[in-house]
């Protein structure tokens, strides 16, 4: 099969899922004089695996947000603008039916041809993201050969975001806590959109990657209980999962390292691949910067103050990396 273009799909609605950050839309959010969602747009076009550039949101603010002279010097590849539906799925759905080849404004469903059709989909909000980074997640995803993969952050790799000391500026993570140890989701994901079965259920599993709405959670667990094949499973993981970062979250380890003895990555693979209803893999890189996303003030006020600091650690981090791959493959 030969191999097919990656076109990177970068979410910056403000619709639904979005949450407004001082009563802004995140991705407008400016640091070191540009709106994030620019600064995404500008790493991408570093990432030698990326063939195209797609942007859905609000048509009008996104072009004057990436109208900078800044930022189009450092265009090397095709930049779309694509104009926001209701909710996150139609936005990523929509985009890759006027992404596939031939497809008009109005885009078109998906054929044979296009069943193999990769797209990296990541948010508009990760100005820590490095283009190291986001090429190594797409080779390894690419190695694998599924569906859906998903984009973990090692606990370690997060530690330079925290705050140094009680009162400093610094974002507290939430982690996920598997067998393997304490992950969290990286914003990475590299699909095939027309091989997933279950598509409706990405967006729910986005809105609650951090566990703590608990009665929307329990409204999702009930639906997949009486709705999927092996709904009393999905909700047995899915309730370890939440008990255990809930614990980790209120410092008590020892317990969230119990409930968290049951959950490996293999079976959570499995699992939400069966809630999908497609091949799905977690995959694990070790720089951090994708999995910083501006999700409230406090967040945003960390990262205007320490942006230059966390740039550089992000940028010397992913360059070691890339030297150490380097030296292993020779």
């Amino acid at each position: 099969m030969r191999d097919l273009p990656i076109p990177a799909c970068v979410t910056a609605g403000d619709r639904t899922a979005a949450r407004p950050v001082y009563g802004e839309s995140k991705v407008f959010l400016e640091l070191e004089g540009l709106p994030l969602v620019a600064h995404v747009v500008r790493t991408l076009q570093r990432v030698p695996e990326v063939s195209e550039v797609w942007v859905v949101g609000d048509p009008g603010r996104l072009e004057k947000a990436l109208g900078s002279e800044e930022l189009r010097r450092e265009l090397r590849k095709p930049l779309r603008v694509v104009p926001q539906f209701r909710n996150l799925y139609e936005n990523a759905w929509q985009t890759y039916r006027r992404l596939l080849p031939g497809a008009g404004p109005e885009g078109r469903d998906p054929s044979e041809p296009d069943l193999d059709q990769q797209v990296l989909y990541l948010s508009g909000d990760l100005p820590f993201a490095t283009p190291e980074e986001i090429s190594e997640f797409v080779r390894r995803s690419s190695a694998l050969g599924c569906d859906f993969c998903l984009g973990l952050v090692t606990e370690e790799s997060m530690r330079g975001f925290e705050p140094d000391a009680p009162g400093a500026p610094g974002i507290r993570m939430a982690y996920f806590n598997l067998r393997e140890g304490r992950f969290r989701q990286s914003n990475l994901f590299l699909v095939k959109p027309a091989r997933i079965g279950n598509r409706h259920y990405v967006e729910e599993m986005y809105e609650h990657r951090y566990q703590r709405q608990f009665g929307q959670i329990l409204a999702l667990a009930w639906r997949l209980l009486r709705s999927e094949a092996g709904g009393l499973r999905l909700l047995f993981y899915y309730a370890l999962m939440h008990l255990a970062s809930v614990a980790d979250r209120w410092g008590w380890r020892r317990c969230a390292d119990f409930l968290r003895r049951p959950l490996p990555i293999a079976r959570v693979e499995a699992t939400l691949g069966r809630l999908l209803r497609t091949s799905l893999r977690l995959v694990v890189t070790e720089v951090g910067g994708c999995a910083v996303d501006i999700d409230n003030e406090a967040d945003y006020d960390a990262a205007k103050a320490r942006f230059t600091e966390w740039r550089a650690v992000q940028a010397a981090r992913a360059a070691h990396l890339a030297r150490e791959l380097e030296g292993g493959s020779s």
